[in-house]
């Protein structure tokens, strides 16, 4: 369908917290089925939705894509052979799963049409981050396109210090970096639907006071995107249609039916495949009923045709049953108490030649986890229209088909598999060490082998255990949780009876109503992913989650403490070691010296690599060496300590004599320095060569005698006393000879003989 022609265009301005958040529509983009361009301060966003044809896959074909081009930062690709943008980077890809996971829920049941939602970025002013607005302008482009959507929705981030206390709607980049807690949260005034946060180590009772804050401007968002669908918004169209729907009242039907004759199967395939993981009790009891079917024994009023519905019905009722015994009897399929948590195995030093590597299995959920560390130098370079920045951790999370029983394609890791990652990663990153502490770069890979329940939380334990057995000094262990929920609604849609779920199982995630998970320490939260099916989620149902999670967060801990208690003190034998050195930025170049010649020197006679990198904001330079051997580590952090030392006079070395002139020797007195050693610095007595009284490759004692403006250094053979002695010498010896009479050649390099020369009066 085309877009309708408003004649001049729609633009309207909206508050959100304490910014002006720009809408214009009807803009670009006229044949898509929405297309909003949303901007605040200089940063533009486009979203377009785009309503495909219908087909049968068997799940909602939705998809949704979020655009990051260099241009829009004024950046050209600094990869001198290939400047077109290629692939998203993960925090893009995370940036549209934040944004999927906001929009799918809402769609309707039975849709099967593509739907592509599309945010493409075409200005950032390097302040306002693209990402929310995206997610404003994607909810509230499907909520003015014909597709049927239960809005209203929209998206903010919440920033939060614990030195200010106070919160912060959208914050600007600057504003984030002095902030304990990054957090984003979807919905609207009655229900939030997705939440995803940072955070350093946030007390429960604080988070929760962010939610409700978040949930109450998403709230007054929600009421100014309402109006402008009130005056562009197109009629909705049925997409499902009756037929759909007829058929799924008909498995409902079906399912009710099956219950009365099958309830006791239906309760033994719960309790079995909760025990044996996989669902191969489902299919026994399918193929049993289609048997007497067929046989004519069973006296279900299913037609032939109706056999296709089987397993739909036996899913419904599955998950009812599931429901009912855990919401009536409060009773979990595993046997369970609702707060208990599965039985817990970890163990370090998995492997033997990895530097750092754990196992953590919780019930059938096993994560392995390996740590590897290397140089700064191998840091990940991220270029982005933030401009490039290096990250010194990285932490990578595989989950094969195999570890949830199946064969399939193994290739590029998937959404889900980059968010896990990601999600691992920002609950352990505000334990790190800096790099001033810890100068590593840090790659961890969270492998899964067996998955049913919070396989993410799993890598999270392993991951904090495996740092620990690689020797980095974290400076708390960090462990996670999945919360789940069950519950019943009232007449008005509002929850009326519920139960909250620690460490919850794949079934229960399954068929229930909220994935929450939790990572933090004992002291607080570190990250936060909750996916929520309600409406009217309660302070009480949040404070108790969090608080539930908490104590079980608490004895996965202890668990964990038990096998490995604290970072080790020593890194890995075939870890390389690495020692950071720290100089001043405008002294980097002397470092490196021409084309490289001094670093290469450097490296040659010690034998251990050296990188350096500046750090402009402190105008510093780290200086970082490693090798696997201590002793070439020493042997290059001294040339560079000898390299990077001022000399002050009267400073004394040991040198050895590099080249020798008339009129003074060369000295070597520190690796990569020398001064020279003029003749009448040699000997108290008169020389007029210096080879009288060196040869090359002489060791000498020298002190520095002068430093120069340009830098160079004057040494001398004599003490300060011996020096005055001379000085006092060499003026009585000129004043009783004959005034030299001709005109000396000052263009040869021993002109310094004539030091005490005069020019003579007319």
């Amino acid at each position: 369908m085309s877009y309708p022609n408003y004649q001049h265009g729609f633009s309207k301005v909206i508050s959100v917290g304490d910014k002006k958040i720009k809408i214009e529509i009807g803009k670009f983009s006229e044949q898509a089925a929405a297309a909003v361009l949303v901007s605040c301060g200089e940063t533009v966003v486009h979203s377009t939705v785009a309503l495909g044809r219908k087909v049968n896959l068997g799940y909602f074909p939705l998809s949704v894509e979020f655009i990051e081009k260099l241009y829009a930062a004024g950046i050209i690709k600094g990869s001198r052979w290939v400047k077109r943008d290629g692939r998203p980077s993960d925090d893009v890809i995370l940036k549209a799963r934040v944004i999927d996971r906001s929009l799918r829920p809402l769609f309707p049941d039975g849709l099967t049409n593509e739907v592509q939602v599309v945010n493409t970025v075409f200005s950032y002013d390097g302040e306002n981050d693209p990402d929310m607005l995206g997610l404003l302008g994607s909810a509230l482009g499907v909520m003015i396109s014909e597709i049927p959507f239960t809005g209203p929705l929209t998206g903010l981030r919440v920033g939060y210090s614990k030195k200010e206390q106070k919160f912060v709607v959208n914050p600007t980049n600057t504003e984030r970096q002095d902030q304990d807690l990054d957090l984003i949260v979807s919905g609207n005034a009655d229900s939030i639907v997705m939440v995803e946060a940072g955070a350093n180590e946030i007390e429960e009772a604080s988070m929760v006071e962010a939610l409700l804050f978040a949930q109450d401007n998403l709230g007054k968002i929600c009421e100014q995107l309402q109006e402008i669908v009130k005056e562009v918004g197109k009629e909705k169209v049925d997409l499902i249609g009756d037929e759909k729907r007829a058929a799924e009242v008909k498995v409902q039907a079906l399912a009710s039916e099956i219950a009365k004759k099958y309830q006791k199967e239906v309760n033994e395939v719960v309790l079995k495949d909760a025990k044996l993981i996989k669902a191969t009790g489902r299919d026994e009891l399918l193929q049993k009923i289609k048997q007497e079917i067929d046989n004519g024994d069973d006296d279900l009023e299913v037609k032939t045709q109706n056999i296709a519905s089987l397993p739909a019905a036996i899913s419904i009722l599955e998950k009812n049953t599931t429901r009912a015994m855990i919401l009536d009897e409060k009773v979990r399929p595993d046997g369970r108490k609702t707060d208990e948590i599965r039985e817990i195995h970890c163990e370090v030093d998995v492997f033997p030649r990895t530097h750092g590597s754990a196992m953590f299995k919780r019930g059938a959920t096993q994560a392995v986890t390996i740590t590897t560390l290397n140089d700064p130098s191998l840091g990940q370079l991220i270029e982005s229209i933030q401009g490039e920045e290096t990250r010194y951790y990285i932490h990578h999370y595989n989950m094969p088909p195999y570890a949830s029983g199946e064969a399939g394609f193994l290739g590029y890791p998937k959404r889900r598999e980059i968010g896990h990652g990601a999600l691992a990663e920002r609950a352990l990153v505000p334990m790190l060490p800096s790099q001033e502490e810890f100068p590593y770069a840090i790659q961890v890979v969270s492998e899964i082998m067996s998955s049913n329940g919070s396989t993410s939380q799993a890598s999270v334990c392993g991951s904090t255990m495996s740092l620990m057995a690689a020797g980095v000094p974290i400076k708390k262990p960090v462990a996670g949780i999945a919360m789940g929920l069950m519950s019943t609604a009232d007449s008005k849609g509002k929850i009326a009876k519920y139960v909250i779920l620690s460490d919850i199982q794949g079934l229960e995630d399954h068929v229930g109503d909220m994935d929450f998970k939790v990572a933090g320490t004992a002291e607080g939260i570190t990250a936060i992913q909750m996916d929520i099916k309600l409406t009217g989620l309660k302070r009480e149902i949040l404070e108790e989650a969090l608080s539930q999670a908490k104590e079980g967060r608490m004895h996965i801990l202890g668990k964990m403490l038990k096998c490995i208690s604290e970072p080790r003190t020593q890194i890995s034998r075939y870890a390389p070691k690495i020692k950071q050195i720290v100089i001043p930025a405008d002294r980097i170049g002397e470092l490196i010296g021409p084309g490289g010649k001094m670093i290469k020197s450097i490296i040659e006679r010690s034998g251990a690599q050296v990188n350096v990198e500046e750090d402009t904001e402190k105008k510093i330079g780290m200086v970082n060496v490693s090798s696997p051997d201590q002793e070439k580590i020493e042997a290059a952090v001294q040339i560079i300590d000898n390299l990077m030392y001022q000399e002050q006079l009267g400073d004394e070395f040991d040198g050895i004599v590099t080249r020798v002139e008339d009129f003074g020797a060369f000295v070597e007195y520190l690796p990569g320095k020398e001064g020279l050693v003029h003749v009448s610095r040699m000997a108290t007595q008169y020389v007029a060569k210096a080879s009288e009284v060196v040869k090359l490759g002489d060791a000498v004692h020298v002190r520095v005698a002068e430093i120069r403006d340009d830098g160079k250094i004057a040494l001398s053979m004599l003490t300060e006393e011996e020096e005055r002695l001379a000085k006092e010498k060499s003026r009585s010896n000129t004043t009783s000879r004959p005034q030299f009479r001709g005109r000396p050649d000052f263009s040869r390099e021993d002109r310094g003989h004539y030091s005490g020369f005069r020019k003579r009066d007319n």
